[in-house]
Order: C-alpha cells, then sequence, then structure tokens
C-alpha cells in the first residue's frame, strides 16, 4: 500500500515521508523516532546531536557557491497525533500508518496521516540528503512533542541554534504565509463525587454519540463542527430534566488539540420510562442531526440497552458536573480586531471522563492575545469552580507576534509571487506554532511558517495535497536558492 507513495513526485520528498511514517511516534513516546532521525544524520556524515530534552538538530554545510549566504534554519517537529476510527483496528505503539493515493490526496486508513508535521520532516529529510540541490548553510531542528505540550520548543536552550533565519514548515494551507500564531494553556476540571447504589426497578442504556468530522482545535474551530461532549451533555440535561436518570459513566473525545468526535454514556432510568425515553432520544438525535446536517452529515446518537453497573452518581454531583459543562463555553470566543478573519480566543471541551468516583474535564483554551488567553481561562475556571471541581492551569506557551517587516517574508512574497503568478496571504494562525517559543531565547532569529495543503489534521481524516506537495516543495528550493548574503 505504502509503495504507491514512493512513486509520487518529488519522489525524495514522499520517500523520506513513507519512511518516517513507518516508525511509531505519538506524542512523548519519540524515543524511536528521535534515534530513527539519529541513525539518520550519521548516516550522511553530517554533525547530528541530540539536546538534553530530546530535540535532534542536523548541520549541513552551504553547497558549493552558497558558503557566504546567511545561515538557516529548517524546523519541524517529530511526533504526531494518534487518533482511529473505532472500527479501525490499529496499535499507534507498534504499527506503521498504512497510507493510499486517493485522487490529488495521500490518506490513512482509518487513522491520522501524519502529514502534520510530517511533510515538514519529510522535506528537511530531503534537503540533508540531497547532493544536488543549491542551498546556503542548514541546520535542522527536529523537535519533540509538538502536539501535547511543546516541551521541545520549551527546552531549547538559547545558544544552540546558530541559523539566523527559522523556516518553520508546519502550516497547511499552500498559499499562506504565516508570520503569527496563537498561544494556549491547559485547564483540567477534577472533583471527586459518592457513588451511590444503583436505584431499583432500572434499565442500563449504552448511549453514544460519533460520526462527526472532528478535526484541528485550532485550525478548525471557527468552522462550527459538532462537538461530541456538548452534544452529549446537552442530551444528559434535557433527558434528566424529563426521566429519573442517573449517570454511571462518560467518556468522551481524546486530545486536548483534537475536536471530540465520539463520546459514550452508560446511564440508568427507570424501567416504566424505557418506551417514552427511547422515543426522546430518537427526537434529539432529528433535532441535533438537523441543526448540524450541513456541518456534520455522518452524526449518529444511538442508544442500547447493557448490563446494570455496579454505582451511579450522587444527585448533586450529577447536576453540577451537567451545569458546568453546558455553561463552559465551546468553540470561537472572540475575534481578532486587528487581523481580518482571523480568530483571536477560542476553547476546545476536549476530554469528558466520569468513572469510579471522579469526574475529570479538560479544555485548550488559544488566544493570539495572551490576556484575552487568561481571560477566558479564568472564566472557565469560575464556572467549573461554581460547580464544585477543582481546577488546574498548565502546559501554557506563548503566541508569535507577527511581524510584517521580516526580511525573510519580503524573499518569500516575491518568489511565490514571480513562481505562481499571485501574491500569497499573509496571515496569523489560530493554532500554536513553535515559533513563538522559540523566539523567547532566540529574539533576533527572523521567522515565517509555511507548508503544503493539509485538511482534517487531528482527525482519521487528514490527508494532504499531491499537486500542493509539488508546490511547496518548489516554493522551499526556490526560497533556499536566493537566501541573501551575510
Amino acid at each position: 500500500m505504502n509503495e504507491a507513495i514512493r512513486e509520487l513526485q518529488p519522489k525524495e520528498v514522499w520517500n523520506k515521508f513513507a519512511d518516517l511514517n513507518a516508525v511509531p511516534r505519538p506524542s512523548k513516546k519519540e524515543e524511536r523516532v528521535i534515534q530513527f532521525m539519529l541513525d539518520f544524520g550519521a548516516s550522511l556524515g553530517l554533525e547530528t546531536l541530540k539536546d538534553t530534552v530530546g530535540n535532534v538538530i542536523i548541520r549541513k554545510p552551504a553547497s558549493k557557491g552558497m558558503e557566504n549566504r546567511v545561515a538557516i534554519t529548517l524546523q519541524s517537529h517529530l511526533d504526531m497525533v494518534h487518533q482511529k476510527n473505532n472500527d479501525t483496528v490499529f496499535d499507534f505503539d507498534s504499527q506503521g500508518i498504512e497510507m493510499f493515493v486517493e485522487q490529488d490526496w495521500v490518506k490513512a486508513k482509518g487513522t491520522t496521516l501524519g502529514a502534520d508535521n510530517g511533510m515538514g520532516v519529510a522535506a528537511i529529510m530531503a534537503l540533508l540528503q540531497s547532493t544536488e540541490i543549491s542551498h546556503p548553510p542548514l541546520e535542522a531542528l527536529f523537535t519533540i512533542d509538538e502536539e501535547t505540550g511543546m516541551t521541545g520548543a520549551m527546552g531549547l536552550e538559547g545558544g544552540v541554534l546558530q541559523g539566523e533565519i527559522l523556516l518553520n514548515l508546519d502550516t497547511e494551507e499552500d498559499d499562506e504565509l504565516d508570520i503569527g500564531c496563537a498561544g494556549g494553556i491547559d485547564i483540567t476540571a477534577t472533583r471527586k463525587y459518592n457513588e451511590k447504589s444503583v436505584p431499583r426497578a432500572t434499565v442500563a442504556y449504552e448511549i453514544t454519540v460519533n460520526g462527526l468530522c472532528g478535526g484541528h482545535s485550532g485550525i478548525e474551530i471557527h468552522k462550527g463542527l459538532g462537538n461530541a461532549n456538548k452534544i452529549m451533555n446537552r442530551l444528559l440535561y434535557g433527558v434528566s430534566n424529563s426521566f429519573m436518570l442517573r449517570i454511571s459513566e462518560i467518556d468522551g473525545g481524546s486530545l486536548r488539540n483534537a475536536i471530540p468526535r465520539e463520546s459514550v454514556a452508560k446511564i440508568v432510568i427507570l424501567k416504566t420510562q424505557s418506551e417514552a425515553f427511547e422515543k426522546s432520544v430518537k427526537e434529539y438525535e432529528l433535532t441535533i442531526q438537523k441543526e448540524l446536517s450541513v456541518l456534520e452529515p455522518n452524526l449518529k446518537v444511538s442508544f442500547a440497552t447493557t448490563k446494570l453497573p455496579k454505582a451511579v452518581m450522587g444527585l448533586g454531583a450529577q447536576e453540577r458536573l451537567i451545569q458546568g459543562i453546558y455553561a463552559a463555553h465551546n468553540g470561537v470566543y472572540a475575534m481578532s480586531a486587528a487581523i481580518p478573519d482571523l480568530v483571536e480566543t477560542s476553547n476546545n471541551v476536549a476530554r469528558v471522563l466520569v468513572k469510579n468516583g471522579e469526574a475529570k474535564i479538560g479544555c485548550l483554551t488559544r488566544s493570539s492575545v495572551d490576556s484575552a488567553k487568561m481571560d477566558l481561562a479564568n472564566a472557565l475556571k469560575s464556572t467549573f469552580e461554581l460547580a464544585r471541581f477543582d481546577v488546574e492551569f498548565s502546559g501554557t506557551y506563548p503566541g508569535w507576534t507577527p511581524n510584517a517587516n521580516s526580511k525573510i517574508l519580503k524573499v518569500a512574497e516575491e518568489k511565490y509571487k514571480t513562481l505562481f503568478g499571485e501574491n500569497p496571504k499573509i496571515a496569523a494562525c489560530h493554532a500554536g506554532l513553535e515559533c513563538g517559543i522559540l523566539g523567547q531565547n532566540y529574539p533576533e532569529m527572523d521567522m515565517i511558517s509555511f507548508g503544503p495543503t493539509i485538511l482534517g489534521a487531528h482527525s482519521p481524516d487528514e490527508r494532504v495535497s499531491i499537486s500542493s506537495t509539488q508546490k511547496f516543495w518548489k516554493f522551499l528550493l526556490s526560497i533556499l536558492k536566493d537566501i541573501p548574503k551575510k
């Protein structure tokens, strides 16, 4: 299946992508891909090192005649988001990604593809291996753990990098040059609750919300896609007002940077209410399907009877849980006043887990304005505290302030216009790029970010355009060829 990928153009990039995707590389479990990159650099006879947190740096001297050009740092992250469809049997810890070609797209079989940020990594690997491409002095920075905390970028010390210009290859629209991004903060709300005996004369149901698109909780948050956690909670809120419903378990969402696609709840109701309950759930499904018909055509809300659980939530804790999730903001919170059509601040209610006497809610709040990020974080903190949860902030990282006077931006703009006959979009993205973090220890480094077109990142629908990859590669080589002199 993956052999067809190796025949695509440019072959040097697609072959490196296939090599990379054969290596399991979940966030926080990057040992194998780190060793893969160290072996790769050593096999080329290039200066290769690993820093104290696990980032890999490989340096390549300039090609002949380019020795007097400004040194470039090329940067991408090694880890990938691991998501799969419920009916896909796949072990991310031991299997390589199974890829296939469909028209102009490379996709994965029921899982995330890893084009985010594997295409950037593959392009850098192709440059390092090439003996024919003209380029200035190159320094490749492969960071770890970008997707779940950016700890690689945060742990990179000052004074390690030698480049004066940084090209981050981690954006997902091939007509954009990004010069700014959002910062973020993780919010975790937890509380213990007393478990109660299952009421008598009850029947248990397992309710499932699935079929949602999911996707990147920053780049795609403006689309208004369905959030499985919010949809499930809305159902539980409505049903609990009409029936004697008690929650046993909830398991919704997965990663904080992915819009939740699925949620499962185990509940009990009185046997005498079962017929009316089933009718109510079916009516709710029709209502929510109608609301989201354009954006979520495959949304399903289903139920099935199941074995009675051993315990349920106490009624007071259950009410506060449902009310807290209902009140928690999800989606776009504010649009930027400075940059048209840019989401400034948002929140993703990413994870809800209720089981064995403990409830946990996880959110990722993003903003290009740090004060606005904390304003929304505090609003969510207040919401959850009113529901008697303990709230913790963690994993905060800064945004990247746009520099419209960037010299490398001017070079890239001119190259894009010459190559493709139109002006690129100069943009900031509502996602976490590592440029903002790296800029703290390297404030004088000139930075831009660009990449091929990738759709559905952070979901099993992730795909990368073949023709766009060709465009991206041509653009990257053209920039490197005309990097200014020192």
